[in-house]
């Protein structure tokens, strides 16, 4: 409820804005990222590339960067999957039929057929929706899994 209120506020509630915003802020992702870079990054390497002249910027794209894929990856997945089955703040959010997402949608479809209100069933067409809800989110599990690597820095370092 704060956010609708402050969504209001700034007059930008029923808009496909108001729940791309709050999407894009992660406190889980900010600590999974914090927790994985510090394992995942040894300081031996960053201090080498300090050592063979690169910048912050250097290090942190060609070095940090790609051994922390696993970490992104990750929290993109958990993310994508959060954003892609929430209910609750497009219910809240949103009043025009037409800007619901996939669970917004087949929710007021599947209350339609039980209330009785349409006299044919069509729980086909809802079963039908809900496996096409899911097929996005299996893409991007199999388009992001080549990230899931372990071990990248293991031969980077002297033990």
């Amino acid at each position: 409820m704060p956010t609708f209120l402050l969504f209001a506020e700034l007059g930008i509630t029923n808009t496909r804005l108001s729940i791309i915003v709050p999407a894009l802020v992660s406190p889980f992702g900010l600590y999974l990222m914090t927790v994985f870079a510090a394992d995942s990054v040894p300081d031996s390497l960053l201090d080498a590339a300090k050592i063979d002249g690169a910048n912050a910027w250097t290090t942190f794209w060609r070095v940090s960067f790609r051994l922390m894929a696993p970490g992104f990856a990750t929290v993109l997945l958990f993310n994508l999957v959060h954003t892609w089955n929430n209910y609750f703040l497009p219910l809240i959010m949103l009043n025009d039929p037409s800007l619901y997402p996939l669970t917004v949608g087949l929710n007021q479809l599947n209350s339609q057929v039980t209330t009785g209100a349409n006299l044919e069933p069509v729980y086909n067409v809802v079963l039908t929706g809900s496996l096409l809800a899911v097929v996005p989110l299996i893409a991007s599990f199999l388009f992001l899994q080549r990230y899931w690597q372990s071990g990248l820095a293991a031969g980077s370092v002297k033990q």
